[in-house]
């Protein structure tokens, strides 16, 4: 498979989306020329880690979060990247706020590729809920990443 280059995006860059990026990881490992990462749309998190109940939830079912670090959306990555994804409609608002009109075709929820989409199309913020929704964070994050990885093989193969 050709490499793609995929940008998960949340609010703070603490929770959903580096949980993304750790699972979309471990799941493409063996995909070479795949780049994977991780922002928020703000930067009042800027260099921290993610959330240790995100990190508690995903280190469980074998994902590592070494490496990853809180930063903001930056203008560069609607050119770099391939796809960037948004956790939900708000920061997906966002996106297409800040993004120049011909990388508009990148942006697209995360749910997108979800069997379900688009009964559910947003990954709730967990932040400040106890743990059973990190724990649904995680379920629907991990059926997302297998779906992407399905359709980009799919696409890829045609």
């Amino acid at each position: 498979m050709a490499g793609v280059k995929i940008l998960f995006v949340c609010l703070g860059n603490i929770c959903r989306s580096p949980t993304a990026h750790a699972v979309m990881r471990h799941k493409a490992r063996h995909l070479t020329r795949w780049h994977i990462e991780s922002a928020g749309t703000s930067a009042s998190h800027r260099g921290e880690k993610p959330d240790p109940r995100s990190r508690r939830e995903g280190e469980a079912r074998g994902y590592k979060f070494d490496g990853i670090f809180s930063r903001p959306v930056k203008d560069t990555d609607f050119a770099d990247y391939d796809l960037l994804l948004a956790m939900d409609e708000a920061n997906l608002a966002e996106l297409r706020r800040r993004c120049p009109p011909e990388y508009q075709h990148k942006l697209s929820l995360f749910l997108r590729f979800h069997p379900d989409y688009p009964a559910l199309s947003e990954v709730p913020d967990p932040y400040y809920g106890g743990r059973g929704g990190f724990t649904l964070v995680l379920n629907l994050i991990e059926q997302g990443c297998e779906a992407i990885l399905q359709q980009l093989n799919s696409d890829n193969a045609n």
